[in-house]
């Protein structure tokens, strides 16, 4: 598997991604600054090495990561495929105004939540000016979920202002006035893509976290409609923030916070069986995803062109298949997941 090999990104969609992209949060300073220099060298090393899907959003460093992005889309080709996402607007502000999150170093920026019509435009074309281009191929719907907004009724609040504050709305019109290709949502729950599809009709979602090697829930029901209705998923997040990646070291990270005791004995189990196959535990993480045939493309962070490099080396690696037998025998993987083998 080569990171430029090209998928569609479905059937009734025209956007073609590569089987790996460039999720654009590292660059907006996410918990620690990057260098100007080292954020171009890692979009330039990512174009190099045939990298043609690119993401990024309004929130990832209040605007840096999509100024950073529009600076190196200028010296790229035109075969590049580019997604942001509306649900917030950014305002300058006041130093001790700026909206608190995990991002450091950024601009004198406060971000308002706002999925409504208006809200959803002013975003967008806030976005193209940072992006510097004149359209982007993929609108996500940022963090409708409730991860983000705290409780089920907060998040069904925010869906209702999508719905019916003309948020879709708005979506729509774009897509069939060709200002966009396709659009989706880009959240922290499969849960409430399923409660997006059940209100309209979405090409794709960005799934951050939610199917892994250490969680596979989402093959219960949605994995399996987005497969059913040619659905694309974009999977970002596939070492659950951190520890599918390190291992269990001290300090491991799992979905942004410190793993617990048994999310740490549960990845050492499986690389003490990825050790036994002469697989890497990065490497396997990376590459289970991809097997699922709803999952198009994987977007790992990456802050220089050594990370960048990194990862498409992750994914040209032969892994044998005994590996992920062994990983279901051991209970460690469910049966029903998408393998090489299967």
């Amino acid at each position: 598997m080569k990171a430029g090999d090209k998928v569609p990104l479905r059937a009734q969609a025209p956007v073609m991604l590569t089987r790996t992209g460039f999720g654009g949060a590292p660059l907006g300073n996410l918990y620690r600054a990057v260098s100007e220099e080292n954020a171009q060298a890692a979009l330039r090393a990512a174009y190099d090495g045939g990298v043609r899907y690119f993401d990024t959003a309004p929130l990832y460093g209040l605007g840096l990561s999509e100024e950073r992005f529009g600076r190196a889309l200028a010296g790229f080709g035109e075969d590049v495929a580019l997604s942001t996402k509306i649900g917030r607007w950014l305002e300058d502000c006041a130093p001790g105004e700026v909206t608190p999150a995990s991002f450091v170093d950024v601009p004198e920026r406060r971000y308002v939540f706002d999925y409504t019509y208006d809200g959803v435009m002013r975003s967008h074309e806030d976005s193209l000016k940072r992006l510097g281009v004149e359209a982007v191929d993929i609108l996500l719907v940022h963090d409708v979920d409730v991860f983000t907004h705290g409780s089920p009724e907060e998040s069904e609040a925010k869906m209702r202002e999508l719905f019916d504050g003309g948020g879709y709305r708005a979506l729509a019109e774009l897509k069939d006035a060709g200002r966009i290709k396709a659009i989706g949502a880009g959240v922290n729950e499969w849960q409430v893509c399923e409660r997006l599809l059940d209100e309209g009709a979405f090409d794709c979602f960005l799934l951050a976290g939610r199917y892994t090697l250490l969680e596979q829930e989402a093959l219960d029901s949605f994995l399996p409609r987005c497969e059913r209705d040619d659905i694309g998923i974009i999977l970002g997040g596939p070492y659950n923030s951190g520890i599918l990646a390190t291992g269990a070291v001290e300090g491991a990270k799992y979905n942004y916070n410190a793993a617990p005791p048994d999310i740490l004995e549960r990845v050492r189990r499986i690389e003490e069986i990825c050790t036994a196959h002469g697989v890497r535990l990065i490497e396997a993480a990376l590459q289970f995803v991809l097997h699922h045939p709803a999952v198009r493309t994987v977007i790992p962070g990456a802050v220089s062109a050594e990370e960048v490099n990194a990862n498409i080396v992750l994914l040209a690696r032969e892994i044998p298949t005994g590996l992920w037998a062994d990983l279901k025998s051991a209970g460690l993987l469910r049966a029903d997941a998408p393998t090489a083998e299967n």
